[in-house]
Order: C-alpha cells, then sequence, then structure tokens
C-alpha cells in the first residue's frame, strides 16, 4: 500500500470531505495527505500544513479501515491511529470514510 493508492481512493470521496468543512492530515510518517475540506470541492494535496485534524497511521492500517477490515474506534484505542487537533472531526471522518 502507498500514498498513491490512498490518493486514488480517496478522489471519489472529495465531496464528502467538503461535508466536514475543516481540513484533515494524514500524516504517514514522512509522507503526507492534506485535504481542505473548506473549499468546494475539497481540495487533496501532498502539503505538510496545519490541519485542524491530524490523523497519524500507516498507509496499510488507514487502507484497511477504507476496506473495512479495521475498525477505526480500535485503531485509536490501540494506538494504531493518533489523532492530533479536533477529534469531533476524527469522529465525522470514520464515519465518511467507511
Amino acid at each position: 500500500m502507498s500514498v498513491n493508492d490512498i490518493e486514488t481512493a480517496f478522489r471519489t470521496k472529495l465531496d464528502a470531505f467538503g461535508e466536514l468543512d475543516a481540513t484533515v492530515k494524514f500524516d504517514f510518517s514522512g509522507e503526507t495527505l492534506f485535504i481542505d475540506g473548506t473549499k468546494q470541492p475539497a481540495v487533496m494535496t501532498n502539503a505538510d500544513e496545519d490541519a485542524d485534524c491530524t490523523l497519524g497511521i500507516t498507509a496499510e492500517d488507514l487502507m484497511s479501515i477504507l476496506s473495512g477490515d479495521l475498525d477505526p474506534t480500535m485503531a485509536f484505542m490501540t494506538g494504531r491511529l493518533r489523532v492530533k487537533g479536533s477529534t469531533s472531526i476524527a469522529m465525522k471522518l470514520a464515519d465518511l470514510i467507511k
């Protein structure tokens, strides 16, 4: 799994990210994926900018969440998903990407 695979998966969900009306950054330990849901349509880049909610996760674990093989709450509780910033945005995001 790579960040490119995740970008491809998220391209079909960009409209839904606009519903968050927030910025989200996925930190993959060296690579980032930044989604600006304050813009319509939402914009996805590899910029390493400050976000309302930053999620630290491996690309493999995020793909497992997207495929339904890993529950986001369980990933958080076991330390496989770290949240910095707004936890309410992270909870909305979990519902959005299922």
